[in-house]
């Protein structure tokens, strides 16, 4: 039986390959996103990639960068720090008028969130239903048609999981630079591991590359540091395991919002000394993915 795989909307296949056995669908030259550095935001559940890009975007609106941060998860909280609440999703937003694109205006589904950042939410289809891949491609493509890019200097998509698969590996077809959020553990390092495989993948046939690791919820990194040591991956920033971080976000609020406490004021720092790391480029990193049981045998021992 031969499967037919059709690219979604805004999406071409080429004869171009992801890798070996790979049935990835390809970008369409429209689609790209011109004039903006973009970053993908990438790591294990729960480990806090929103926190870590929502924070990130206003240190970068506080170096007087024009920003815009996409959600790419059903759970659509990427950006509630920001707003304040949870903000309807471009799915929605396109189910509300049969999938008629042309109807949306912006305010739609673009909003302002603190310092100016503005936000996004691509949603997700149902649940086993769909392809994150879809809803990747018609944000960027209602973007576009929008000419929301054109003022924009800095894109945050900040991406579901651990999940590199074609549909929420889609965000690395825009990015100039994939950045990974992991803690000073097994499972985080692990899911870096595939990550970063994932990346290099792209960067065959994209202009995604390796930017580094952002340490984060870890007093130590030396766990990050021995795996970094092995593959060719670099810390970014580190950014500790503190309590404040976890208040922030059950204010709905980002660190730059709270009161401004010393713990507070020294992550804040260590957020824009990041930003502005950033922008003033990040040399990409040819990092080299290990097997699974070379992860088990490197880790957790002296």
């Amino acid at each position: 039986m031969t499967v037919i795989m059709r690219p979604p909307p805004g999406v071409a296949r080429t004869g171009k390959g992801d890798g070996e056995g790979s049935v990835q669908v390809h970008m369409d030259n429209a689609a790209k996103l011109d004039g903006a550095t973009v970053f993908a935001v990438y790591g294990k559940g729960g480990i806090g990639k929103s926190t870590t890009s929502s924070n990130l975007s206003v240190a970068f609106a506080k170096l007087g960068k024009r920003v815009l941060q996409i959600g790419c998860d059903p759970k659509h909280d990427s950006t509630f720090t920001l707003t304040g609440r949870m903000i309807p999703t471009v799915i929605d937003v396109l189910d509300s008028v049969g999938f008629h694109a042309e109807e949306l205006r912006p305010e739609d589904f673009v909003f302002e969130g603190t310092n100016g950042v503005l936000c996004i939410e691509a949603g997700g289809p149902p649940a086993g239903t769909g392809c994150g891949g879809y809803v990747v491609g018609q944000t960027v493509k209602l973007l576009k048609e929008h000419h929301l890019l054109e003022e924009t200097d800095i894109v945050i998509f900040d991406v579901l999981g651990d999940v590199v698969c074609g549909g929420f590996a889609a965000p690395l077809l825009h990015a100039d630079r994939g950045i990974i959020v992991a803690a000073n553990d097994f499972d985080s390092i692990f899911a870096m591991n595939r990550i970063v495989a994932a990346i290099k993948a792209k960067s065959a046939n994209y202009g995604v590359r390796i930017g580094g690791v952002i340490a984060n919820r870890s007093r130590d990194t030396d766990q990050i540091e021995k795996y970094n040591a092995r593959t060719g991956m670099k810390t970014l920033a580190h950014l500790p395991d503190m309590d404040a971080i976890r208040r922030s976000r059950l204010a709905k609020k980002t660190l730059f919002d709270m009161p401004a406490t010393p713990d507070i004021v020294a992550v804040q720092d260590e957020y824009l000394r990041l930003a502005a790391s950033l922008l003033a480029g990040v040399p990409p990193l040819d990092a080299t993915p290990l097997k699974d049981r070379e992860i088990f045998d490197l880790l957790g021992f002296d």
